[in-house]
């Protein structure tokens, strides 16, 4: 997309479910500044871009800014719109949300990543936009000439999962576990997919590789732990390890935590504490591992205590 184009706020209307607001569209928003922020629940990327939109949305709306954001679902869980809910509840979220099952807005505007930001005028002309994490200060002086505004940048610090990732340090890439994208399994035996099977752990792991050990169902979009006491484990460089999950079952799945054979201390995630032991609630991405020292190679263990689990992605930070 290039601004000469000058292409237009399309309408909304392929929203299944709106949050926060009624129905908006283009006769709604005319008038007035629109940040539209394509996101979806389970991204690290979105969830680090978040604390930016977020303070932009109630440093600017005084001034006529819009903040709409649309959740367009990557994975099947996703589109559980009490997940979303809680999503934005969680995240503080007030301003509207389009929810997006069916893809229709996100195809109206030929959208393809996760997060994506649209700046429109007050005229309903898209007049620059940005994919991906970063470019915070260049999108707030946009956000600023829309409104004829100049002052201050707002400040921003992420906490928790929403906090920037160690850039200098991370060096194992994004890891889907389901057969359609997956890549680096190393449990001794090959996959089998769609079927329930034993697999057993590797004696060691070789850098940005994964394994299972217990009985697992490798599927398209997941892998689902049939049997108590199933482990998936992953060797990583980076500050942050996180894994996007899902409850099967719908009941709480306990599961421990180890790294390099210990528990985490000081290491532990969010969503884990220092003995390594967490709970698995609802379907959305579980930080696993903080670095709070140096920074180096680690391999991770989590050993789901109960059947139901579905593991989707490995992300880093």
């Amino acid at each position: 997309m290039v601004v000469s184009e000058r292409l237009r706020l399309p309408a909304l209307d392929g929203a299944t479910e709106w949050l926060n607001s009624e129905p908006l569209g283009p006769a709604e928003l005319r008038g007035r500044p629109v940040v539209v922020n394509f996101w979806t629940l389970t991204c690290i990327n979105w969830l680090r871009q978040e604390p930016y939109v977020r303070a932009w949305s109630q440093a600017y709306r005084d001034d006529g800014l819009v903040v709409l954001g649309v959740h367009t679902p990557e994975f099947s869980f996703e589109h559980d719109v009490d997940g979303v809910r809680r999503a934005v509840a969680a995240r503080g979220i007030d301003y509207p949300v389009a929810v997006d099952n069916d893809y229709g807005v996100w195809s109206a505007f030929d959208n393809h990543y996760w997060p994506a930001l649209y700046f429109v005028d007050a005229d309903g002309v898209i007049r620059d936009h940005h994919f991906g994490e970063g470019r915070y200060e260049r999108s707030e002086r946009v956000i600023q000439r829309l409104l004829g505004v100049d002052r201050d940048l707002v400040p921003v610090e992420g906490l928790g999962v929403e906090a920037d990732a160690g850039w200098d340090h991370l060096r194992t890439p994004e890891t889907y576990l389901g057969y359609a994208r997956s890549e680096h399994f190393a449990s001794p035996d090959d996959a089998t997919y769609d079927a329930r099977r034993a697999y057993e752990l590797p004696a060691s792991l070789p850098a940005d590789h994964w394994a299972l050990g217990g009985e697992w169902t490798i599927g398209s979009e997941n892998v689902a732990l049939d049997r108590a006491g199933g482990t998936l484990a992953f060797r990583f460089h980076a500050r942050d390890a996180h894994l996007v999950l899902s409850a099967g079952t719908g009941q709480p799945v306990p599961f421990r935590l180890l790294l390099d054979g210990a528990p985490p201390g000081p290491s532990h995630g969010v969503d884990v504490d220092s003995n390594g032991d967490g709970v698995l609630r609802e379907g959305r991405l579980y930080q696993l591992v903080r670095q709070r020292d140096e920074v180096r190679e680690r391999t991770l263990e989590i050993t789901f205590l109960e059947p139901g689990a579905e593991a989707y992605v490995f992300t880093f930070g």
